[in-house]
């Protein structure tokens, strides 16, 4: 019986030694998964979902055609918002696990989490675009003041970045927009140089709710109350948006992407609105993951 026993013990613990071993290499193996070590784990973990934002955008139409060009026919874009995409990706950040989603620069999203754009070697999402200011027909004449500082109007990413990052950090938009005009009283002087002061004369503006366009229109819609406008910021769509601007219910926009995204409104309406030119250089649209999914570009999602 003793040397039955000792016979038995070195074969128990060989095989708890296995037994561990297969346990750590399950382990290791969901690890992998969870962190996107190749395309087709990032395709399951995700349940070969793309997280986007409203169906309107020109970002979404970008990111439709990708899944094309790509032949990714196994995902599925998302619809949804600007803010129920950047929630999604919150949860799933502070879990660490694995997420795609929509994105574009400027953000603050960006500042907040580290994050890194999917190569895109087909360029179906374009070269890098710019913000335009696009204004109705006649405005010029109706309102040369109001006019004046909007042709005038141009800041960097960074100065957007500052007052998405306020706004997310709790402040709301009209005094975080306040808070920058104080705080850059030498950047607002040159976009109000030669501007006279009115007594209430009326402006609307319109914009889509990305946390970039909340910012812009809030900060220059800030500029234009302290010249003594009544200023009035709508909330719309995309369509919307630029029908407002040429038919005249809007008098202007500062959140036209350009040249793709917002490339089928600035054709169908052209020849009906003014576009002043670019406010803002430097923006980028792209497929975005955090950084710690082992991924990189747009053409591993398809293996």
């Amino acid at each position: 019986m003793k040397l039955k026993k000792k016979w038995m013990l070195p074969l128990l613990a060989a095989l708890l030694t296995v037994g561990l071993a297969a346990c750590g290499s399950d382990k290791a193996d969901s690890n992998k998964k969870d962190a996107g070590s190749s395309a087709s784990t990032v395709g399951e973990s995700v349940d070969y979902k793309i997280i986007g934002i409203d169906p309107g955008a020109g970002l979404m139409k970008a990111t439709a055609k990708a899944l094309d060009e790509y032949k990714l026919d196994d995902w599925q874009l998302v619809e949804g918002s600007s803010a129920a995409m950047t929630a999604a990706l919150k949860k799933a950040y502070d879990k660490q696990e694995p997420i795609i989603v929509t994105g574009w620069t400027p953000h603050w999203m960006f500042a907040k989490f580290d994050l890194k754009y999917l190569d895109d070697p087909k360029s179906v999402f374009g070269p890098d675009e710019t913000i335009n200011t696009v204004v109705r027909k006649g405005l010029k004449k109706d309102s040369p003041e109001a006019y004046k500082v909007l042709d005038n109007f141009h800041w960097t990413p960074e100065d957007m970045a500052k007052v998405m990052s306020d706004i997310q950090a709790g402040e709301s938009p009209e005094d975080a927009a306040a808070k920058w005009v104080k705080d850059n009283a030498d950047k607002v002087a040159e976009w109000t140089d030669g501007v006279s002061k009115v007594s209430g004369d009326k402006l609307t503006l319109g914009y889509v709710a990305w946390d970039s366009e909340i910012a812009s229109t809030n900060v220059i819609g800030k500029v234009l109350e302290d010249l003594g406008y009544k200023v009035t910021l709508r909330q719309v769509e995309a369509g919307p948006m630029w029908t407002g601007v040429a038919d005249g219910s809007l008098d202007g926009i500062v959140a036209a992407w350009l040249p793709s995204t917002h490339e089928d409104y600035y054709k169908k309406y052209e020849g009906k609105f003014e576009d002043l030119g670019e406010n803002l250089k430097g923006t980028k649209l792209g497929l975005v993951v955090p950084s710690y999914m082992d991924i990189d570009s747009i053409e591993d999602l398809k293996k």
